[in-house]
């Protein structure tokens, strides 16, 4: 087999493959066995079907279009591994017709990675905001933590912020009812925002039995419809809350002193505060580090096809579908960039971390890690996993060569920095923390020579550690393995 690859564009190649007639013999013994097995000639056996009498009742053209599409998927895998491309996506083939004796012919354009050139990633400065926990943040928990042990009471009178409404909804066009857009006894409280447009305005001054009508625009199946929206009170309740004191600290935590709860709740939040903070040092040593790789170029047909598959059932306005694309097209470039140091740093994912990774992304998703890693199994994106851990390794690499301060001028240390938010004393950092293993979650093996996976058609790709603003782009199954297998 010789071949020969054409760049058309840095994301975009032209593979013209041409192949002996002799090295389809193995294809073509197998196309005369199925085809023995599937027609009916008479005075044979299905099976038994020699192929003297299959090219006199099928047709030799047909036994070797057979041979074709058996051969073609490996063809072009060897043509993309003997050229060094790292393709994206299905290719657009072209084959040639195939006569006895001659060689076959064919060419593939296909989307491929583009070549970076990895910066020096090294030495990062970034800015970080200051650490910090205010008075106001540890009372909004100590609200937070009243609701939960207030009581509701029925009254008479206007419904006002933070009250909690029953209410009934119906939306409409034109007139005409909104499928979906109907709703009775529902319970919401003004203020929280957490509906559509428009209701809190809409709730706020009426009493039980009084309606309203606004215009919103819509959200989910119907999203970016603007419709005309009556909603009804059926009754108003107020929110009784129980007072602060050591009482309310015993009925709602185990402490039995409010001092105590009031010191634990500033303790969570300056956990979460460190978390916070160490996730956006994240975020902007990425960012830094793709601002220096430059100009990263982007295949766009990828891109097109998944914004397509993305709104294929018409959902989202134009707005939705820009800010869509500018964040798939984000992910990629960060994919491109962070796999480029994977490889150079030739950073591999461990049975241990994957398990770990399977273990965060289950909690997020609320299942259990097993089914997880069932799923990920049986839907072979297991390759796609393992890039994941991989990119976040080189990320994490990054990210602790990097010097990282906050607005005040201190530096910011994240070497101690444990999940939970709190710190690692100074003794146990010095001796190296142990990182928490994920227990009971076993894959088979690897194959590493499938695990160079690219994600760039699935919706959940996000490079390990990026933070998405909509969690829409980005991906899980390996399209690298579909690209060996194209459709003649």
């Amino acid at each position: 087999m010789k071949s020969v690859v054409e760049t058309l564009n840095p994301t975009r190649v032209r593979l013209a493959v041409e192949v002996p007639f002799t090295e389809l013999e193995p294809n073509i013994k197998s196309a005369y066995k199925r085809i023995s097995g599937q027609v009916n000639i008479p005075g044979f056996r299905k099976g038994k079907v020699p192929p003297l009498a299959i090219d006199q009742f099928v047709g030799r053209p047909v036994v070797l279009e057979e041979a074709i599409n058996d051969a073609i998927p490996k063809l072009y895998g060897d043509a993309i591994r003997e050229n060094d491309l790292q393709p994206l996506g299905q290719p657009e083939l072209d084959v040639s017709e195939l006569n006895d004796g001659e060689e076959l012919k064919f060419t593939a354009e296909v989307a491929v990675r583009p070549k970076i050139e990895l910066p020096e990633w090294e030495g990062l400065e970034v800015q970080v905001d200051d650490l910090e926990v205010t008075d106001e943040d540890v009372n909004k928990r100590l609200d937070d933590l009243r609701a939960r042990f207030g009581t509701l009471a029925g009254v008479e009178r206007p419904a006002a912020e933070g009250d909690f409404v029953q209410i009934d909804l119906n939306a409409t066009a034109d007139g005409e009812p909104i499928e979906g857009g109907q709703a009775t006894g529902v319970s919401y409280q003004i203020g929280s925002g957490g509906m559509i447009e428009g209701l809190d305005e809409a709730v706020t001054g009426l009493s039980a039995g009084e309606s309203a009508t606004f215009r919103t625009t819509l959200v989910g199946t119907h999203e970016g419809e603007e419709v005309d929206c009556e909603v009804t009170v059926t009754g108003v309740k107020e929110q009784q809350l129980p007072e602060l004191d050591d009482e309310f600290a015993q009925l709602a935590s185990e402490f039995d002193t409010l001092e105590e709860l009031t010191e634990d709740l500033r303790e969570q939040a300056l956990r979460e505060a460190r978390i916070e903070q160490a996730t956006q040092a994240r975020n902007k040593v990425l960012e830094a580090l793709i601002e220096k790789a430059g100009d990263v170029p982007i295949p766009e047909e990828i891109v097109q096809a998944q914004v397509e598959q993305h709104f294929s059932d018409g959902h989202g306005d134009d707005d939705h579908r820009q800010e869509f694309e500018k964040q798939f097209r984000d992910s990629l470039v960060q994919q491109f960039v962070l796999d480029e140091l994977v490889k150079a740093e030739e950073l591999e994912a461990s049975q241990e971390e994957l398990s770990a990774y399977v273990v965060q992304q289950a909690m997020q998703r609320r299942m259990d890690p097993n089914q997880l890693a069932q799923r990920l199994v049986e839907n072979g994106e297991l390759p796609a996993a393992a890039a994941d851990v991989r990119r976040g390794k080189a990320l994490a690499m990054v990210v602790e060569k990097a010097t990282v301060v906050d607005a005040s001028g201190e530096t910011v240390d994240l070497d101690r920095l444990l999940e939970d938010g709190s710190l690692v004393d100074e003794s146990e950092a010095e001796g190296g923390v142990e990182a928490a293993t994920a227990g009971g979650v076993e894959f088979a093996e690897i194959d590493e020579t499938e695990a160079d996976s690219d994600e760039a058609q699935s919706e959940d790709a996000e490079p390990a550690g990026a933070e998405s603003a909509d969690a829409e782009p980005g991906g899980s199954a390996s399209d690298d393995e579909n690209a060996s297998k194209p459709e003649a």
